[in-house]
């Protein structure tokens, strides 16, 4: 296996386990996607891919038609993303995804959980050399021939295909900016995106005792918890 699957199955994380706050973190996503590329997902093919995504995740269709019609509207405000760099207890490397409309606030609350919980607040940039930004694709695996599929996917940045035997299904991982490409590749190809996402992938781990790992997820969970945050990656084996 390689280390952006190994990645996925170790990372101790909930995103997708709390529906309210995945819902939450969908819409915002269809916000900043139709403000970008408008509410068109035939021309918009990142808000074609968060589509994809919040069928995977069981949010009804009226929540997300419901979610671009008001994205559309001039009484949205706006969501800037803006990524925060933070060491948690044990020197575990955070990067923490945030959409928010009002930064003096989230910046202030995940310096507050950080210093109630034993971490720090770093400076933009810092974690750069530790983790890999990569687009990431799932489709079904069944009828399909991963050697051929890699070697198909070279040509449009994709660099890694992994089997996830729990699902059945291939992720695929590719170059940051490659997104555009890949998506195009495997919908010209008629393939069923399960998913497809933004990942920070750790270039390597720390491996922590029980009781740290324990420090580590306790704020973890406690910052995924704030309204304004949509993603924490972290290096923690």
């Amino acid at each position: 296996m390689g280390r952006a699957f190994e990645y996925r199955k170790a990372r101790k994380m909930k995103r997708w386990g709390q529906m309210a706050k995945t819902f939450t973190r969908i819409g915002k996503d269809i916000v900043i996607a139709v403000k970008n590329g408008g509410p068109d997902p035939d021309t918009n093919g990142r808000l074609r891919a968060i589509i994809q995504n919040a069928k995977a995740a069981n949010m009804p269709k009226e929540n997300v038609d419901r979610a671009i019609k008001k994205a559309s509207s001039k009484e949205q405000e706006d969501y800037k993303e803006i990524v925060y760099e933070a060491y948690a207890p044990h020197g575990i490397a955070l990067v923490i995804e945030t959409a928010t409309d009002n930064h003096n606030r989230t910046v202030a609350n995940i310096r507050s959980y950080l210093n109630k919980l034993g971490g720090s607040l770093g400076t933009q940039g810092m974690l750069d050399f530790l983790f890999d930004r990569k687009s990431v694709f799932r489709i079904p695996a069944e009828g399909i021939d991963q050697e051929e599929l890699e070697l198909e996917l070279i040509d449009v940045g994709g660099d890694e295909v992994e089997l996830d035997e729990e699902t059945d299904q291939f992720v695929i991982y590719g170059e940051f900016t490659a997104f555009g490409a890949i998506q195009k590749f495997l919908e010209e190809k008629g393939y069923d995106i399960k998913q497809a996402e933004f990942e920070r992938i750790p270039n390597d781990y720390k491996e922590l005792t029980d009781e740290e790992v324990a420090d580590v997820e306790k704020l973890i969970e406690r910052i995924e918890e704030d309204d304004d945050v949509q993603t924490v990656y972290h290096n923690m084996k």
